[in-house]
């Protein structure tokens, strides 16, 4: 494509300095300006370009109220770099073929360094160039360049977690897609910033090094051309070109301190909120106590001799005045906000809000939740801290509250708006249990234990130690809410488990574990796959605290497009150990009721469909069958004492639990692939 000159108004604006071409011909003008010589008008506009463009890089990050404000930041440090290292070449190229010429040989800009700032005394000119080197080199550049790397390393590293937190808040419906979105984009530019920040750093501590090369060639070099080129004298060739020297470097080393403190102002800024003077004032100003203390710090300074007193004695006041002031007009900790008059009613989308766990209780009840003396809501805590040490799950907030509908000594336990249990209490009797199972022989208003559905009896605190030397188990109102809401929230842990659950459960995996979820989510198995599995085990009691070996055996069995089912059985036999010990009775060995080889071939007989999703079509007769010598099985190791678990093969147990769930729920049913090799096992009865 031909290149066409600008012809209007429109076609100027694409070359102007702000524009994609503008900047792209700046950037090759740079690079021209190393080869090409420049005359002294032009250079001295180059070096006031360097001069200005660095007080208004430093202006910039004074004023920037966050860093990720100043993302163009590393890029400007190049340019800005590669701009001092061009006028530096061309100068040396003025310095080394026209120094001889006399001091503006170089441009009126490098001469006005060379002669005003240094007095005319070339020593303290070289004193001030090393000085203004080593502040810049060794403070400040490698200060900032030091918490540029710390910041972008921490910066990476906590990456991950954040992007995790914001997958966790979307999928749990606290923040909307566009949210979620533009945090992700913050997070990248945030760790995009700092990485660039951490190798920009390392342009302008090159720059010193060029400095400080570029100054000694110009020096020896231009000594050299001038006694053995123009026959100068050493003293009038020493004068001159060091005079020439000393001026370019320091017309090229006050715009870099002033760029490179502009970098430290905007990596040592942080998280600190506003621009830079407004968080000074606000932190050394904001005590009247610090204020004093330095006032009479300089008080007493001014009082010591030897000491001018004037300047101690001025700060002094000062300092005391804006104490007496900072006293008289505290800072709020929060910006007052003009008061807004409350809603005249909730939003609609309060009404949508779900409360996983709610317990109702009836008026009479209150005083268990409340009060002096209340025991309900801690005994509900010490129940979370438990069933989360038992089963891996921590159960969401269990959220109590009152309900006139319900009668005064009754209360309701809700999953998930839904009732899932009823009672009644209480709250001035005990509740008495006999341990073998029938009604214990006291005087008292016969009850049934709601949470087991035993026979048992209200009776009179003062008759608790007559049912203790009887024998009998004597309960408190408050426990008999608190069991059965823990048999409740047993039942219901895996529709309580949900997707935002889960994420936080494998987010709280400790860090040497993380890898092992990275690798598995998203690119093997998905996070809604790792909930269904967690959810099959919670659902048969079995606990999900040892999580690494779950996730494990999904990622050993989820290849090929695995059915859960099929995974769900892996996991199960990894935690074969786990599984056999929870059913291991207190005599050392588990219980065992077998299947018979008869019933063992009419289950897969009896399986239907694909292999992926093989379906139970048992005819109802034989379905009733089973379940009247399931139930006499398990009636006859009761009653010896025994609380077995059913024995069966891998392929149908799960179809074997569909059944048992209905008849007896917290009967385990196993499959021999979950027997751990080294657990003692002992065959109660068989099907």
């Amino acid at each position: 494509m031909a290149f066409a000159l600008p012809t209007s108004l429109a076609d100027l604006r694409r070359y102007a300095p702000g524009s994609d071409i503008g900047l792209a011909l700046g950037i090759i003008a740079l690079l021209a300006v190393l080869v090409v010589p420049l005359p002294p008008i032009l250079l001295d506009l180059g070096l006031s370009i360097s001069v200005t463009a660095s007080v208004l890089v430093l202006m910039v990050a004074v004023f920037l109220r966050r860093p990720l404000d100043f993302t163009s930041f590393p890029t400007l440090l190049l340019l800005t770099t590669l701009l001092r290292l061009s006028l530096n070449v061309a100068t040396t190229r003025l310095i080394l073929s026209r120094g001889h010429e006399g001091p503006t040989a170089a441009g009126h800009v490098v001469a006005a360094f060379g002669g005003f700032l240094m007095g005319g005394d070339v020593v303290i000119g070289l004193i001030l160039f090393a000085i203004l080197l080593v502040v810049n080199f060794m403070v400040i550049t490698k200060g900032s360049g030091r918490i540029a790397e710390v910041a972008a390393r921490f910066s990476l590293d906590a990456m991950p977690g954040k992007q995790m937190a914001i997958d966790a808040d979307l999928s749990s419906g606290m923040i909307k897609e566009d949210t979620a979105r533009r945090r992700r984009r913050e997070l990248e530019e945030e760790s995009g910033f700092y990485g660039a920040m951490d190798g920009a750093a390392k342009f302008v501590r090159g720059d010193a090094i060029a400095a400080l090369i570029i100054t000694s060639i110009n020096i020896i070099g231009g000594l050299a051309i001038g006694i053995i080129r123009h026959g100068m004298a050493f003293g009038d060739a020493a004068a001159t070109f060091t005079t020439l020297t000393v001026g370019d470097g320091l017309v090229s080393q006050i715009p870099a301190l002033l760029v490179s403190t502009a970098a430290g102002i905007v990596v040592t800024k942080g998280s600190t909120e506003g621009s830079a003077h407004a968080a000074l004032v606000r932190q050394l100003g904001g005590s009247a106590q610090p204020l004093a203390l330095a006032a009479a710090a300089a008080f007493v300074l001014a009082l010591m001799p030897g000491l001018p007193a004037l300047p101690f004695l001025g700060l002094s006041g000062l300092a005391g005045t804006a104490a007496w002031w900072r006293h008289h007009h505290p800072t709020s900790p929060e910006p007052e906000a003009l008061p807004t008059p409350p809603p005249l009613e909730a939003p609609i989308t309060e009404s949508l809000r779900m409360d996983m766990i709610r317990l109702e209780l009836g008026y009479g009840l209150l005083a268990l939740a409340g009060g002096e003396g209340a025991r309900l809501t801690e005994q509900i805590k010490a129940l979370r801290r438990s069933i989360a040490a038992e089963m891996g799950f921590v159960l969401p907030p269990v959220r109590i509250q009152d309900n006139v509908q319900l009668g005064a000594d009754a209360y309701s336990i809700r999953i998930k708006e839904l009732e899932a249990a009823r009672g009644e209490l209480r709250p001035t009797a005990l509740l008495v249990m006999d341990p073998a199972g029938t009604a214990p022989d006291l005087p008292g208003e016969p009850a049934t234990d709601p949470a087991f559905g035993l026979p048992a009896i209200w009776i009179p605190p003062a008759a608790r130690e007559t049912a203790i030397l009887r024998g009998y188990t004597v309960v408190d109102p408050a426990s008999v809410l608190t069991t059965h809401l823990t048999e409740v929230a047993r039942q219901s842990m895996a529709e309580l488990l949900s997707y935002a659950e889960t994420q936080k459960l494998l987010d709280e995996l400790p860090r040497e574990h993380q890898r092992l979820v990275g690798d598995l989510i998203p690119g093997q198995f998905s996070l809604g796959g790792v909930q269904r599995v967690l959810q099959a085990l919670l659902a048969e009691r079995v606990s999900v605290r040892d999580l690494p070996t779950i996730l494990e055996g999904i990622g050993e069995s989820c290849g090929n497009n695995r059915p859960i089912p099929a995974i769900v059985a892996h996991v199960r036999a990894r935690l074969a150990r786990q599984i056999s010990e929870a059913n291991t009775g207190p005599d050392g060995y588990i219980p065992l009721i077998t299947l018979s080889p008869e019933w063992e071939n009419s289950f897969a007989e009896a399986l239907v469909g694909p292999p992926e999703d093989r379906q139970l079509a048992m005819p109802p007769s034989r379905l009733t069958e089973f379940t009247v010598r399931l139930r006499a099985s398990l009636d006859a190791a009761t009653a010896t004492g025994e609380h077995a678990v059913l024995l069966c093969s891998g392929m149908v147990r799960g179809h074997v639990r569909a059944i048992v769930e209905r008849v007896r729920p917290s009967t385990s049913v196993l499959a021999q692939a979950e027997i751990f090799a080294r657990a003692r096992i002992r065959t109660v009865g068989t099907i």
